[in-house]
């Protein structure tokens, strides 16, 4: 699979623009960029620049998502790419608040504004050309190859922060050592188009621009005919933004600020736990693909609901064995939702829309999850005692996406009942099949209703019976 693993290379310079950001606004941006408020203040106003980020990426998604169902899913990533890595890069070379004032921090803003527009178009172009070059029952392995790139891109982002820490003191580090990570995402981006260049067009596009059966308006179809699905699927992903922003982020400054822990031996906690959530990334898309996309999604969610009062109390400790234990057992309750995701949210979209649609609803989560989640558990983790109000916060953002995911049909083709060695029937036929098929009946055989058919009424308002079938439809092969 020579193209996903071009994928797979290139996936971590995106990441790793977005996630050198968080770090650099947990240790140093505060007192840097906001030195006339008060410790507290200057991470809160830190964790606001790192927010907009987030805030910015469904605009991303509703500007560059169309581009790529009108024109195709590489040019949107080359354009992104271009935009995130140029933004992250100039974000290296803005002077501190001593040196020219209140425009440092309206620089900050703007760069970081421009970092999330750009993610926030590239995801979908990114999981959409290897899920729609996929083969059908291997597809959530496959798609599961990118979802490696956060912990790469982290690992990346995180050491050269780490090496950098350790090497220099504290003074030179303030002065200029946190800006060398930035300055490095230009040698990921020129990499990272590089490759990019050489990846084919999806296969799947190029047959919907042959038909002439793109849409013409992609994101007024999906806010006119998908809404309901777009708000599930941004509603189900926003505890998996929340947990790993609250370890990667959060805890970084709770640690070094309030618990007094070294830099260093936090920063190699975090990088630990996430070294491994992006070894076992790949064997939780494959159990995606044998027991189903929804499934993992409910097991991560049910896991961080019981996790999340263990990780705070473990993290209270300081003990570096104690919070790297903590933060693995999040880590594993948020990859087995962050591995199927890739295959999961372009399977819930019809072709035509699938870019648009898939990318609104994975920033929208940001937004919920990822952009409020350090803002909201530094303000609960004021006083002495242990932050339980962030260990609640956690929970109770779980516990929505649970609904939402249950709300959410499965969409992991499944074998016709009577054995194996029929081949399997074409997903859009097996759509359109299970939305005619009478209630009480499956297409398959098997004497029960069709989760397609149940659940598509619920995620969708489609304006027509084909409708209908697409709007839940399976990735076609």
């Amino acid at each position: 699979m020579p193209d996903e693993g071009v994928r797979g290379i290139e996936a971590p310079a995106k990441n790793y623009d977005f996630f050198v950001y968080g770090t650099a606004a947990a240790l140093v941006l505060g007192p840097l960029f906001f030195p006339t408020v008060s410790p507290l203040a200057g991470t809160l106003a830190a964790f606001g620049t790192f927010a907009v980020g987030f805030l910015s990426r469904p605009l991303g998604s509703a500007v560059f998502g169309p581009l790529g169902d009108r024109y195709g899913r590489r040019p949107v990533l080359l354009l992104s790419l271009l935009l995130t890595g140029v933004a992250t890069v100039a974000v290296g070379f803005v002077p501190p608040y001593g040196s020219i004032g209140m425009a440092a921090p309206v620089l900050l803003l703007v760069l970081r504004f421009l970092q999330g527009l750009g993610l926030g178009g590239e995801w979908g172009g990114a999981v959409l050309l290897t899920a729609e070059h996929a083969p059908e029952r291997r597809r959530g392995l496959w798609a599961g190859i990118p979802q490696v790139g956060p912990a790469v891109g982290f690992l990346l982002a995180n050491g050269v922060m780490l090496t950098l820490s350790a090497a220099l003191s504290e003074a030179q580090f303030r002065s200029w050592g946190w800006r060398v990570p930035f300055w490095a995402a230009g040698v990921l981006v020129t990499a990272g188009l590089l490759l990019r260049a050489q990846l084919p067009e999806s296969p799947r596009f190029r047959e919907l621009a042959e038909r002439d059966e793109r849409a013409a308006a992609p994101l007024a179809e999906v806010v006119r005919g998908h809404w309901r699905l777009v708000l599930l699927t941004a509603g189900g992903l926003a505890v998996g933004y929340a947990v790993f922003y609250a370890v990667t982020t959060w805890s970084l400054a709770y640690g070094t600020e309030r618990l007094g822990v070294d830099r260093t031996v936090m920063l190699g906690c975090v990088m630990a736990a996430v070294a491994v959530k992006g070894a076992v990334t790949p064997l939780a898309a494959h159990l995606g693909d044998r027991f189903g996309r929804r499934s993992m999604c409910l097991a991560g969610c049910t896991g961080t609901v019981l996790w999340m009062f263990p990780m705070v109390a473990l993290l209270r400790t300081g003990r570096a064995p104690l919070m790297f234990l903590g933060f693995l057992g999040a880590l594993l309750a948020f990859v087995a939702m962050l591995a199927v995701t890739a295959a999961y949210l372009p399977e819930l979209y019809e072709p035509r829309v699938r870019c648009t649609g898939a990318a609104l609803g994975y920033n929208l989560g940001g937004v919920l999850g990822g952009g409020l989640t350090p803002l909201v558990a530094t303000a609960l983790s004021r006083g002495d005692g242990p932050p339980w109000g962030v260990a609640a916060y956690l929970t109770g953002v779980a516990l929505l996406s649970l609904g939402c995911f249950a709300l959410l049909p499965e969409t992991r083709p499944t074998r016709p009942a009577g054995g194996t060695d029929r081949p399997l029937p074409r997903p859009m036929e097996a759509g359109e099949a299970a939305a005619q098929a009478p209630p009480g009946t499956h297409p398959g055989g098997q004497g029960r209703a069709s989760t397609l058919s149940r659940s598509s009424a619920v995620v969708s308002s489609p304006r027509s019976p084909a409708a209908a079938s697409r709007s839940a439809c399976f990735l076609e092969a």
